[in-house]
């Protein structure tokens, strides 16, 4: 079963990052996931760019230590079979207002690719419970700083091209979690199916993740589209 959206928001908050893969062969991306898993990830996705992926997803989201999502969904249709599948959260590369729609309709938390401020306010009017940040814009943590600025409710998650390097100025400007693709899952490692690589990026990437502090539970900021309503907001 799914995890409910709330209980699912507290993991990724304590959690501060997922492990998201994208390759072109299930076996290969059965050994990468296991590496990342092995390495301390606990929440998981998998891009549906994978041959079978609702089957890992299965395979997975049945391990009660772990939260799967799928990503790369582009369809409402395809919300019914990730979600059918075991799948806790749904990515996608755009923000797409019926895709958001089908994953309220299921109760799973929706974070849709946004690029500008317009956009992750239109996903969030929408219903999304988070904003993946896609790509990355130049200037990177300082484009998020601006954009909580203003927009202190949002809950966004940047997943393109963070590393141990810059993870804690991410989180310092306000990014509710992080997601780790390429600079997890480095292709070479990934073609030679080098498990030990995968866990050990794992280990070094999930260490800068946890050293900023910050507070146990998001803090609450004022939501200009509920009537009287505060929410968790992704906080500095």
């Amino acid at each position: 079963m799914p995890v409910p959206p709330d209980a699912f928001l507290a993991r990724l908050w304590n959690e501060r990052a997922s492990a998201i893969l994208r390759c072109d062969d299930p076996v290969t991306a059965k050994i990468a996931m296991e590496a990342a898993v092995e390495g301390g990830f606990r929440v998981i996705e998998f891009t549906m760019t994978i041959p079978g992926a609702p089957d890992l997803i299965a395979e997975f989201a049945a391990r009660p230590d772990l939260v799967v999502g799928a990503g790369t969904v582009l369809r409402p249709d395809v919300v019914d079979a990730v979600v059918a599948a075991g799948a806790s959260f749904v990515v996608s590369p755009v923000c797409d207002e019926a895709v958001i729609a089908r994953c309220r309709e299921h109760g799973v938390v929706a974070m849709p690719g946004c690029a500008t401020p317009t956009e992750l306010a239109t996903a969030h009017r929408a219903g999304a419970q988070l904003q993946k940040l896609f790509p990355c814009p130049a200037g990177g943590p300082s484009f998020l700083r601006s954009v909580m600025g203003p927009m202190p409710f949002l809950r966004i998650v940047p997943t393109n091209g963070v590393d141990e390097h810059d993870v804690g100025q991410w989180l310092d400007a306000g990014a509710y979690a992080v997601g780790y693709v390429r600079t997890l899952f480095e292709p070479d490692a990934l073609a030679r199916r080098d498990a030990g690589r995968i866990a050990a990026r794992a280990r070094t990437l999930l260490a800068a993740t946890r050293a900023p502090s910050r507070a146990q539970t998001p803090p609450v900021a004022p939501d200009p589209f509920e009537a009287g309503g505060t929410r968790p907001a992704s906080g500095r």
